[in-house]
């Protein structure tokens, strides 16, 4: 008979539900929850101190000395050409590539590319939403946060490029056919999923990193969340900007984000296909979190003070400043004035997000609703996706972050 160890939560766990409560009153209406399910809390906070096992054992092999080692090359190799190229593969490269090359039978590859074309017409109101409320708004906690400042991944010169990292990202998973196997978005997904293994690898083991505190660096429980603010946080999000959300857009860009989350290596019983389902579980996650710290306004101002190197093609610093200005003023209907606060920005009238409405109601809902306003919708969408690229990266090409091996 074996019986299995239950692990401490950490001590975050649900050391500001009060507070998660009050930012989540939208959610908890949106998603109908009339009574918090304590079982789904007791899970979150298991799961703050769970990793992705399959990730972490070719994570340990690729800082393996002996025979066992996987080197970046063989990795890379297996991810562009497949693991059958890899002469002798090693047994963790080969187990990490069954899982990810393995499709589950859910998976229906023509609602992921309708998926992939709602959140293409959502245009630069995704990208406003990824970044001012699930970018931004998820400085509001502890424990993501301080592994951000950590790692320097968010901080000083690097904070722009991990911003357009991010965004390449997004555009990357939303392209026609990107999650199929030869695909970028799957590829770099996979990539993803590495990049989190190496550092949970690299601080799990140490000293720089508070277990006790804030669970394990990179856990199932931040991961779920995360993947919560890509999907239904952000259709609740462009909708609040003025976007027409159909239920069959809602259903795929949920299928999308669904199969995305099954390749990073999140729990299959936190992959859901409903947009309420996702809010339930968001609204949860926002009861198990633990209060802001000091990483939460450090980050926070790292970007607004890295909105001085966006690159402008004309009159750069109008351009920056404008959009500095732009974006403290969206800021405040979604974070609102205590968020704001919270995250010592100052706090604007939100005069920009009344103009964003009013443009997304004129061509999402009126002029959208016709064959000549789709299509419309997607050449202003595939033309602001290329100017996000640029105001991040300049001429440079987009990349994902390289993994040191």
């Amino acid at each position: 008979m074996t019986t299995e160890t239950v692990v401490a939560p950490p001590s975050r766990f649900r050391a500001a539900e009060e507070r998660g409560a009050r930012i989540g009153r939208v959610l908890k209406s949106v998603a109908r929850v009339r009574a918090v399910d304590e079982s789904q809390l007791a899970l979150i906070g298991q799961r703050f101190m769970e990793r992705d096992e399959v990730g972490a054992a070719l994570a340990r092999a690729m800082r393996s000395p002996g025979d066992d080692k996987v080197s970046m090359a063989q990795f890379n190799q297996a991810l562009v050409r497949g693991i059958e190229s890899v002469e002798s593969a090693p047994p963790a490269l080969r187990d990490f590539f069954a899982t990810v090359d393995a499709v589950p039978e859910w998976v229906d590859f023509d609602l992921l590319n309708r998926g992939a074309e709602a959140y293409r017409r959502f245009g630069k109101s995704a990208a406003d939403v990824l970044l001012q409320l699930s970018l931004i708004g998820g400085y509001r906690f502890g424990g993501p946060t301080d592994l951000l400042v950590a790692t320097g991944g968010m901080t000083g010169d690097m904070t722009m490029r991990r911003l357009g990292e991010t965004q390449k990202w997004a555009v990357a998973v939303s392209d026609h056919d990107a999650m199929r196997r030869e695909g970028e978005g799957f590829q770099l997904t996979v990539h993803v999923r590495l990049m989190h293994a190496m550092v949970n690898q690299r601080f799990e083991g140490g000293d720089r990193w508070d277990t006790s505190r804030f669970g394990l660096p990179i856990n199932q429980s931040d991961q779920a969340a995360t993947l919560g603010l890509f999907s239904a946080t952000l259709l609740l999000g462009v909708r609040s900007l003025g976007v027409r959300v159909t239920t069959a857009d809602s259903l795929a860009v949920m299928h999308l984000w669904k199969y995305v989350g099954w390749l990073i290596g999140v729990n299959d019983d936190w992959l859901f296909d409903h947009e309420r389902e996702q809010h339930a579980f968001n609204y949860h996650v926002l009861l198990a979190q633990g209060d802001i710290t000091e990483a939460g306004p450090q980050l926070a101002q790292g970007i607004m003070e890295a909105q001085n190197s966006l690159h402008f093609r004309r009159f750069p610093r109008l351009g920056r400043a404008y959009t500095r200005a732009r974006l403290l003023s969206m800021l405040r209907p979604f974070l609102t004035k205590e968020g704001m606060r919270d995250l010592k920005l100052p706090v604007r009238l939100p005069w920009a997000s009344v103009g964003v409405f009013g443009r997304n109601l004129v061509n999402h809902q009126i002029l959208g609703r016709t064959s000549w306003g789709d299509r419309r919708l997607h050449k202003q969408s595939a033309k602001n996706r290329d100017t996000i690229m640029y105001r991040h990266f300049g001429p440079d090409t987009p990349e994902i972050g390289h993994i040191a091996a």
